[in-house]
């Protein structure tokens, strides 16, 4: 019988496909480590809903302190569709109307690339570093 290989034994890009059922329900921070642990693992995570505007900014900031030249050297993060509210006039804003549905790419910031996005296509190259 063949032995089964584990995904840390394979040379390539790893992919996280997270879907919105699993973030459902978790903590801004919990969301955050979520990300943080896959991105440091060296992965590529995708989450199927997206962070809000206020998660996009924490996960930013908690980033920042944890850069370290030696260690983790940070993230890219690209989201499409792009957030309705950039568009929306100041009532729309004020009363909570945002499109909420969108895909989120993020990834190591020594291994990803964007090299393409518009309203439905983010284009990456990703590096096996």
């Amino acid at each position: 019988m063949a032995e089964a290989k584990h995904p840390e034994d394979e040379d390539g890009v790893k992919i996280d496909l997270i879907s919105a059922e699993r973030m459902d329900g978790k903590t801004t921070m919990e969301k955050i480590r979520t990300i943080l642990d896959g991105v440091r693992d060296n992965k590529i995570v995708i989450l199927e809903a997206g962070l809000t505007p206020d998660e996009e900014s924490r996960l930013i900031e908690v980033t920042m302190a944890e850069i370290s030249p030696d260690e983790f050297t940070g993230l890219e993060i690209e989201t499409y569709p792009k957030s309705q509210a950039d568009d929306a006039s100041l009532l729309g804003r004020l009363m909570g109307k945002e499109e909420t549905k969108k895909l989120t790419v993020i990834g190591p910031a020594n291994q990803i690339e964007t090299l393409h996005k518009d309203e439905t296509l983010i284009s990456a190259l990703v590096s096996r570093k």
